[in-house]
């Protein structure tokens, strides 16, 4: 491993980086220690909190080379070895997860809570889902008189975004690695540093369980260089993407040149639908509950959630009621120090994603939404200390219809549009009205009723009255939300060819 001076410490973890991991071990890019690098920046305070280096094509040829000919050994090993170096990075992650929540957090953000609990734990539940689901995962069938084959399908080019870094590394890499596969991976540039302390992870694992070293590689750079070489490189086998749409599309774009597999996870524009307790009923029983639930789903994370429901459809019978409720639920959620621990929003991860939700929240005032809460974020509620951060207010607007900007475009930030609807027919129309498909939930007291509404939802994952999150069910979207899936069982076969041998 390689530092130098510059940024302090995170735990035992050195931010400023010079080198990439590839092959097993730690070497400098292709231009040397002199080589240009990116800065790492804290989005509550602004402060340069590490750096990494930025890689070129040329680097992208030899972690190429390295995962293609790891792959001739990786491909050939058993399920149950398999498991055990996933379980093996699984405990390593869990060992030093105090060290990767302080990393994400410094980052990009997250509050500690979120950054230990969901970014940190949940990615090494995935490492660990994966280690089971291989005992169990049926590699072969018959069908007559053919044998169907499940083989691995190459080198993986995996390309991941700053607002769950690590859980949405992990969601590829232990799939890819799980089917045999072996991985180039390019993480954000804005929040890059939590790979690094992964890739520390792989180097122990790979040493403990005799998997060769080059099944994980790991370099940054810019996504016009660094990821346009790997969507396009002759030696990879599989593109797995997940980001905006219009990225999604170059990516799509450039891969078919050489006709890779392309997997997707792109942008959402979810809605969360509240029924009334009876068919054309008056009451919603339990409003005040299913709104502070809802609120949480949006807020999460500072908005920054792909499947986050930020439309939420209501009846006409309690939307007046509703929407103070809504307001008053927002107005009580605080910014908050990310690095304390508490019920606290963070601030939004990059500062071109901070001018972009404050636009959004512009053009809703200027298409005539009411804003009820939230909107610009005064000084007096900065967390202490934090002026200069990236701070955005939970923001509610009212009174929105599917024709704003602000109903069909995806903010990714901490703002909510409420809808009305006259009967449960104009619900999913309104549910429906989007390019997007990637998430949705339901509430309502008829638990049958809620799920008969969620199938006509057209979205990959829809939450009935507050489903919790099932790491072994699969993801992903419908439209441009996306192509494949991830998680589970479903999760395992993007990364699978599927061969017939006929006797």
């Amino acid at each position: 491993m390689e530092s130098t001076a510059g940024p302090g410490a995170i735990g035992t973890f050195a931010p400023d980086r010079r080198t990439f991991w590839i092959d097993g071990r730690w070497q400098y890019p292709r231009a040397g220690a002199d080589a240009p690098f990116c800065t790492v920046t804290n989005p509550a305070s602004t402060r340069t909190v590490g750096r990494v280096p930025v890689g070129s094509a040329e680097d992208v040829d030899d972690a190429v080379r390295a995962a293609r000919e790891a792959f001739a050994q990786w491909a050939t090993t058993t399920p149950a070895a398999r498991g055990t170096l996933l379980s093996t990075v699984a405990a390593g992650i869990r060992g030093r997860e105090d060290e990767f929540a302080a990393v994400i957090t410094a980052e990009m953000g997250a509050p500690r809570d979120n950054a230990l609990g969901v970014q940190t734990r949940l990615a090494a539940e995935v490492f660990e889902s994966y280690a089971e689901l291989l005992g169990t995962y049926a590699w072969e069938e018959r069908i007559g008189t053919s044998q169907i084959v499940k083989e691995p399908a190459g080198v993986v080019a995996a390309i991941t975004p700053w607002n769950y870094p690590l859980y949405l590394i992990a969601a590829k890499a232990a799939a890819a690695l799980a089917a045999g596969c072996t991985i180039v991976l390019k993480p954000s540039q804005d929040a890059p540093l939590d790979a690094f302390l992964l890739a520390e992870i792989f180097a122990g694992a790979c040493d403990a369980t005799g998997a060769p070293g080059g099944v994980f590689n790991l370099l940054t750079g810019a996504g016009a260089v660094v990821g346009q070489a790997l969507a396009e490189h002759p030696q990879v086998d599989v593109v797995s993407f997940t980001g905006s749409t219009a990225a999604g599309r170059k990516v799509a774009a450039t891969a078919a040149a050489t006709v890779k597999r392309v997997g997707l996870e792109l942008g959402g524009k979810s809605a969360c639908v509240v029924l009334a307790d009876e068919p054309g009923g008056s009451e919603v029983g339990d409003l005040g509950k299913i709104l502070s639930a809802a609120l949480d789903d949006v807020f999460h994370n500072s908005g920054q959630t792909c499947t986050a429901c930020t439309r939420i459809l209501l009846p006409d019978v309690v939307y007046d009621e509703a929407v103070q409720l809504a307001a008053a639920e927002a107005r009580r959620r605080r910014l908050g120090d990310p690095s304390s621990p508490g019920d606290h929003l963070g601030p939004i991860a990059t500062a071109a994603q901070y001018d972009t939700v404050l636009s959004y929240i512009d053009r809703g005032v200027a298409e005539g939404a009411r804003l009820v809460a939230g909107g610009k974020t005064e000084e007096a509620d900065r967390p202490d200390g934090f002026g200069d951060g990236f701070w955005v207010s939970p923001t509610v607007f009212a009174d929105v219809t599917s024709d704003m900007s602000i109903a069909q475009e995806e903010i990714f930030g901490p703002v909510v549009t409420l809808h009305r609807y006259h009967d449960e027919d104009e619900a999913a129309a309104i549910a429906n009205d989007s390019v997007y498909g990637l998430g949705g939930a339901v509430w309502c007291a008829d638990p049958v009723r809620a799920g008969s509404f969620a199938r006509r939802i057209r979205t990959g994952r829809v939450r009935v009255n507050g489903g919790s999150f099932n790491v072994a069910a699969p993801t992903g979207g419908y439209k441009q939300s996306g192509i494949g899936r991830e998680l589970g069982a479903h999760g395992l076969d993007e990364y699978l060819e599927i061969k017939t041998l006929q006797w």
